[in-house]
């Protein structure tokens, strides 16, 4: 594969490059060049990072940067572009800064005068977007939930207004827990889609309701590897309902919720603003009320 490489003549920067999420031939050739070309590899996890050189025989300078020795490096870094070095970082897998440490190092090298060149690439976000079949034109990428309950369900609501297809990365054993936690805030008919392993031997998709997703999810245990999970908050895709299965939805959910709680879900669940579904639960509560008395 080394005759693929080019011999480029790079200036001091540091290059931000992309690299395999997976399938280690869906490195660019640019990448190659320029991991070839700089100085020194700054790389999450230099063991990850080794097997990708290896593989196309590229012997450049390997280093560690990463959340615990930032602070330290990026002094180190800083003072190698001011002599004039050409300098490279890397994540474990795909493009760097995208829910990876980084994004100080590129905001001091910045603020230090230097140049910070994206060599674009592989990204698990945009190739489980790529293939998922949910909306596209606006989509929210939102990282890792927190672990905490409480937390993680406040932080799904603050996206519950929102018209877009929201993307979570996330680990196998902490996939029940989210899913529940998205059933719990947008109701167990959500649309999601969860892509796994991608570009790997195992890589899966799967396209189902929240509910029945947990469901197998809770037969077949939690799966391996990398994890991501995208859920439709477009509302497109729904069966229409009648104003008869709205009531029966605000009834439903009143005796535990009240009006207000009972409006709020439905409102996320049909589309509907929530103050007028607020006074059809409460019109729906006097009835009942003067139906009993």
């Amino acid at each position: 594969m080394t005759q693929l490489i080019r011999s480029v003549d790079l200036s001091s920067a540091l290059y931000v490059v992309a690299t395999p999420i997976g399938n280690l031939r869906d490195i660019t050739l640019r990448a190659l060049d320029t991991l070839t070309a700089v100085d020194v590899i700054y790389a999450e996890d230099t063991r990850q990072t080794r097997r990708l050189l290896d593989a196309y025989g590229i012997k450049t300078t390997l280093r560690t940067y990463h959340d615990h020795n930032g602070a330290q490096m990026r002094p180190v870094i800083i003072e190698a572009l001011e002599k004039g070095e050409r300098l490279a970082l890397v994540s474990d897998a795909g493009t760097p800064l995208i829910s990876d440490p980084g994004f100080k190092l590129v905001r001091d090298v910045r603020e230090a005068g230097f140049d910070v060149v994206p060599i674009p690439g592989p990204s698990a976000l945009t190739a489980a977007l790529s293939a998922g079949g949910l909306p596209t034109d606006t989509f929210t990428f939102a990282g890792f939930l927190p672990v905490k309950t409480g937390q993680r369900l406040e932080r799904l609501k603050s996206f519950a207004d929102q018209k877009t297809t929201l993307v979570l990365y996330e680990s196998g054993n902490r996939l029940d827990d989210t899913v529940e936690a998205i059933i719990e805030v947008f109701g167990a008919e959500t649309e999601l889609v969860m892509a796994r392993e991608l570009t790997k031997m195992f890589e899966t998709i799967i396209h189902s309701e929240a509910g029945a997703f947990l469901s197998q999810l809770k037969e077949d245990g939690p799966p391996k590897g990398e994890i991501v999970l995208m859920v439709s908050l477009t509302g497109e895709g729904q069966v229409e309902v009648s104003e008869e299965d709205i009531d029966a939805y605000l009834i439903d959910r009143m005796a535990n919720l009240g009006a207000k709680g009972a409006a709020a879900e439905a409102s996320r669940k049909f589309d509907r603003p929530k103050r007028e579904l607020y006074a059809r639960a409460v019109s729906l509560q006097d009835k009942a009320r003067g139906d009993n008395g």
